[in-house]
């Protein structure tokens, strides 16, 4: 447990270093890209160097550095170039509409890919498995941009059957049931983008899984003594087919989930972190862009973490094994 707890440490001290390294690697700078090239060019420079120097920008890197890090240490995150506002509220308004796409994302692909995958492999080669598999490798090789505004034109544009950007109507005055209703709308087609772009993974290696551990002598002795099919195929087999999905999970968050939220995000102008970092990045917003990887470094790696409980949890052999 102490090794884990040094690695995420160390992971997290690294991460912090290239939170603030990678924004300055962007060409261009803040203040540009904030007020424009065609207002700097008429003021004079003195306003220009007013600006740099109100925002830090004039002191060399290795200072701004220190600053970055000494301020996280008090615990803040800076002041947004283009929100003025605190970098922290900022993302407070902006982290809850991703955690509910992403969360919903992650539990549906999550419970639908094992459920599919088990069933799948318990009837390997048959109708329902050979069904499952081809639609599934089929929606497998569409990325989450393309399936989103897909979905966006046939489902949102075309047939007008639901809103197609935001996370609820503008100036809809709606509050309670009628609000819930409106952002149960506004989130259905980013959320089954999301749900079809991952879903597959899990899928897969839970069939796959499955299809192992179904010729382990485990199984053959449940047989012989009788227990019920069910029994067999979800406590015995399927519990044991959980633990690479444990791993997919986390890295599905990392990887994919985060990544493929920022595009459906953007796809269908959806409020939440993918928008804000989008944001942040053609705005040269450094404090806000630092904040928000922060955010989600933070996210990914708790999410890790938790995975690296549940694998105790589902394998008690892999305590002792680290």
């Amino acid at each position: 447990m102490k090794k884990r707890w040094t690695s995420y440490i160390i992971a997290f001290l690294v991460i912090i270093s290239i939170n603030f390294i990678a924004p300055r690697l962007l060409p261009g700078d803040p203040v540009s890209a904030i007020y424009g090239q065609e207002v700097l060019v008429k003021l004079p420079p003195e306003a220009v160097e007013y600006i740099n120097h109100t925002y830090g920008l004039d002191r060399p890197a290795i200072v701004q550095y220190f600053d970055y890090l000494g301020s996280l240490f008090k615990g803040q995150l800076g002041y947004s170039y283009y929100h003025k506002a605190e970098v922290g509220s900022v993302l407070l308004s902006y982290l809850p509409y991703s955690l509910v796409l992403m969360g919903l994302a992650m539990i549906i692909s999550n419970f639908l890919g094992v459920t599919a995958g088990i069933e799948s492999g318990w009837r390997r080669g048959k109708i329902l498995d050979r069904i499952l598999l081809g639609t599934i490798m089929f929606s497998s090789s569409f990325p989450s941009f393309f399936v989103g505004a897909l979905f966006l034109i046939l489902l949102g544009s075309i047939l007008g059957l639901l809103p197609v950007q935001g996370a609820s109507t503008a100036y809809g005055g709606l509050t309670g049931l009628g609000f819930s209703i409106d952002f149960a709308k506004h989130l259905l087609l980013p959320l089954v983008s999301l749900v079809v772009v991952f879903l597959p993974s899990v899928y897969l290696l839970t069939r796959n899984s499955m299809v192992s551990n179904l010729s382990e002598p485990y199984i053959l002795l449940a047989r012989a003594k009788g227990l019920s099919a069910r029994r067999i195929r979800y406590v015995h087999a399927g519990k044991n087919s959980l633990i690479p999905v444990a791993t997919q999970a986390g890295i599905n968050l990392g990887s994919r989930l985060v990544t493929g939220a920022l595009f459906v995000e953007i796809v269908f102008s959806y409020p939440g972190m993918g928008t804000l970092i989008y944001n942040s990045i053609l705005n040269r917003d450094y404090p806000m862009l630092q904040g928000s990887l922060l955010q989600v470094t933070v996210l990914v790696l708790l999410i890790n973490f938790l995975a690296d409980l549940m694998y105790v949890k589902l394998d008690p052999r892999i305590e002792y094994a680290y």
